[in-house]
């Protein structure tokens, strides 16, 4: 049984009877498989079906929510009592209709992952371990990871929209590990959005794999990153990892509404350079970030967050909307109905400028070039992040020059962004899986080519 076989109106007034201004119903049911090769060996198989109902009212600008996985009108009205009896607040008297509905368009997909055999699934998966061992004998482990699923929910809510989605993602990844002496580096390479098995068209899984073991490689004959302030050119390869952890966390409502943002209260300021805009996008066709509407029935939208260096606005949920006086804009996301949802980015990305990659690299006499960044860390109540950097190269009399290992990138994201003074005409995509309180969800970043001026590399005295 799915939601538009029930009495949506009785449940939601039911959950809203000891009061609140806010009701929604969430059911989800997903699919998924799960493929895992360590050492040569498929070391795990998972696949299954997860289906559920969470119910939420806000009351009071505070929260209370409850899950099942009995998807029964029965066993909703019992969990709407549950949560009813957390809040208590203002009656709730408008009118609930149900009669809008609206279906999410999705995405197009070339060739569905449940039209694929669980042996081709295996399949590319061992060509993908066999290439990356095949690279060199300094290659020590391999893991590659394929993974599928296709979501399916319904959004009903107080105010009477009826919402329906669906969604089919796919991600192949591998990551491999190298050393010679006491040396050894690790590489690391994804692909995947909401695609289905033709990701594999672009990208062949033994380029993937081959990407992975090369970098690994390179970097062990590498020498140690010298340290100390200098500029750097993050490559539009690099993903966009500097956009998501310098200031994409700091502009999620929630954080700045607790005070936990070093972008807090800067509506109208200056924080980045006038060569810099900031932009998040639901609405990029396919991208491991994108959804028709988010995970509480708002359209996904693409929000421009700064505009020339100066701060435009937040990204909302309706929770923190309502806390503002505004309308969410489409960033409410949960990682499964058993969380209720939460401001996250989706597609988040700094806008391309006119200049040529080349010339952004030919204005740097001496400093480091960042072809490929590693994982990353941020304090969002003061800005300041650490990255490390998994591929990165010296830049010399306006050229890159050789590789060097163990880069780290040091700094604090209202003041480094300040300091672009170049940004390429180019624009290249990271994908991940993006944690906050406990929830995961899938995002894509963004950035092209961009000149710092000037900013703490860690490495080698």
């Amino acid at each position: 049984m799915t939601l538009e076989n029930m009495d949506l109106s009785r449940i939601l007034r039911t959950a809203l009877s000891g009061g609140g201004e806010f009701a929604d119903i969430y059911f989800e049911e997903g699919t998924s498989t799960s493929i895992v090769c360590e050492d040569g060996k498929i070391e795990k198989i998972v696949a299954g079906t997860d289906r559920g109902v969470g119910i939420r009212v806000i009351s009071d600008l505070r929260t209370a929510y409850a899950y099942t996985n009995e998807v029964t009108e029965k066993a909703l009205l019992a969990l709407a009592e549950t949560v009813s009896r957390a809040v208590r607040g203002k009656e709730f008297g408008a009118a609930i209709d149900m009669r809008s509905r609206l279906v999410g368009p999705g995405f197009a997909i070339k060739t569905p992952p449940d039209g694929v055999s669980l042996q081709d699934k295996v399949a590319v998966v061992r060509r993908a371990d066999e290439a990356a061992r095949r690279m060199d004998d300094r290659v020590r482990q391999v893991m590659v990871v394929y993974r599928d699923g296709r979501v399916r929910t319904q959004v009903a809510n107080s105010l009477g929209e009826f919402i329906e989605t669906s969604r089919t993602g796919t991600v192949f990844l591998s990551q491999v590990v190298a050393a010679q002496g006491e040396v050894i580096q690790t590489g690391y390479e994804p692909v995947g959005g909401f695609r289905g098995f033709e990701i594999f068209d672009g990208r062949r899984p033994e380029e993937v794999a081959r990407t992975a073991a090369s970098r690994a490689l390179m970097m062990l004959t590498a020498r140690k990153a010298p340290a100390g302030m200098m500029p750097v050119v993050i490559s539009s390869e690099a993903g966009g990892t500097m956009v998501h952890e310098a200031i994409g966390h700091g502009l999620e409502a929630d954080l700045a509404q607790a005070g936990m943002s070093v972008y807090a209260g800067k509506i109208g300021t200056q924080v980045a350079s006038p060569l810099v805009t900031v932009i998040d996008d639901a609405t990029i066709p396919n991208a491991r970030g994108s959804y028709s509407f988010d995970d509480e029935g708002v359209p996904g939208q693409k929000t421009v967050l700064v505009e020339n260096g100066v701060l435009k606005r937040y990204l909302y949920d309706r929770l923190s909307a309502m806390k503002d006086g505004c309308a969410s804009s489409g960033n409410g996301r949960r990682e499964s109905y058993h969380a209720k949802p939460i401001v996250r980015m989706s597609n988040t990305l700094i806008a391309p400028g006119e200049t040529p990659p080349e010339s952004v690299i030919r204005e740097v006499e001496k400093g480091l070039f960042v072809r490929k960044m590693g994982g990353g860390q941020v304090n969002t109540v003061t800005g300041d992040f650490v990255f490390e950097v998994s591929e990165g190269y010296l830049i010399e009399n306006g050229a890159v020059a050789e590789p060097v290992r163990g880069a780290t990138l040091t700094g604090n994201g209202p003041e480094v962004l300040k300091k672009v003074t170049k940004i390429g005409n180019d624009l290249g995509f990271g994908i991940g899986t993006c944690g906050k309180e406990g929830q995961g969800a899938p995002v894509s970043d963004a950035q092209p080519t961009l000149l710092i001026s000037e900013i703490t590399v860690g490495g080698a005295v």
